[in-house]
């Protein structure tokens, strides 16, 4: 099933001369054992022009499964904190505000923008997930609360704000693969188990 899933990336990549997809291998050795284990372990790899890699990333076998959500800004029935996957960036790299992240491997964890008004206009969803350093995060089934996410993802950013990427629930007629939307985005779709999600994994947000 990876393998159809990945030729189905190939394939769809190769009309795009910005970003093309190609497999990545399995999760890097920077990863805690019991992170890794948790993880698909054919990843995939993001790949710019001129062939330099942009990063990698590696999802869970199955999402872990939260109550169902009532606001309709939230599109995943996650727990908050929950391990989603793993990144890693071979050079430096920026998220959709900007922020800077250094080469490295990081996990990604589940959470949601807070309603505080000071996020308006950066996504149309509430999920998201954020970075953290590896060597910090060692348990597949920590769910750490959001200020204590927010904290270890601050690691990762250097700076008063997570490093964050954008996730969502895809629709049914949302093809899997990897392409560009909007001016901005390119947007990586694939299922994580039985779920299908979408997440931008390069990109620059109009406003953060």
């Amino acid at each position: 099933m990876h393998r159809f899933v990945l030729s189905l990336f190939l394939a769809a990549s190769a009309v795009f001369a910005q970003y093309k997809t190609e497999p990545a291998g399995a999760p890097p050795a920077d990863l805690a054992p019991a992170i890794s284990q948790a993880l698909q372990q054919q990843g995939i790899k993001i790949v710019g022009s001129g062939g330099a890699v942009f990063c990698e990333v590696w999802f869970r076998t199955s999402l872990p499964s939260g109550p169902k959500p009532t606001d309709q800004t939230i599109t995943l029935a996650v727990p908050q904190g929950a391990l989603v996957g793993a990144i890693r960036f071979p050079g430096q790299a920026a998220d959709r505000r900007g922020q800077p992240i250094k080469p490295g491997v990081y996990t990604l964890r589940y959470s949601l923008i807070p309603v505080n008004g000071d996020h308006q206009g950066a996504a149309p969803q509430r999920d998201f997930v954020l970075l953290t350093p590896a060597a910090d995060d060692k348990d597949p089934n920590a769910t750490p609360d959001f200020d204590a996410l927010v904290a270890m993802s601050r690691k990762a950013s250097g700076t008063p704000h997570p490093a964050s990427l954008s996730l969502w629930a895809a629709g049914a007629s949302d093809s899997l693969g990897f392409a560009k939307q909007g001016e901005n985005d390119w947007v990586l779709t694939i299922k994580i188990g039985d779920t299908p999600v979408s997440i931008i994994l390069v990109g620059k947000a109009e406003a953060a």
